[in-house]
């Protein structure tokens, strides 16, 4: 199966996450106090990631997709990131980032 991705930087988690919550009729499936939060529905994989001075601004797209051999980003002609990835491999990436959340979570 294949979701896109979605990555958004927000200024606020706790009512971004409320916002997307109701729009996708879901909780997230992983929450980095004050940081991120992911949801993953059949149709989309999003995240979102506290930052400075960037509400609103897309991060990067990219495609969920079980298929995935290894964690892969390419640039398209108009400057924007994609990543290519599965659900296993995006755990790895926020555990990565954030500590043992991933795969305990997802």
């Amino acid at each position: 199966m294949a979701r896109i991705h979605i990555a958004l930087m927000v200024d606020e988690l706790e009512r971004s996450i409320a916002d997307y919550s109701q729009r996708l009729g879901a909780e997230p499936v992983v929450v980095v106090a004050g940081r991120y939060a992911l949801w993953r529905t059949t149709e989309v994989n999003l995240s979102v990631t506290v930052g400075s001075g960037g509400a609103g601004r897309l991060r990067h797209l990219g495609f969920e997709d079980d298929a995935a051999q290894e964690m892969a980003e390419s640039t398209d002609v108009n400057g924007i990131v994609w990543e290519h990835f599965s659900a296993e491999q995006q755990a790895r990436e926020i555990d990565s980032v954030y500590g043992q959340l991933g795969s305990e979570q997802l």
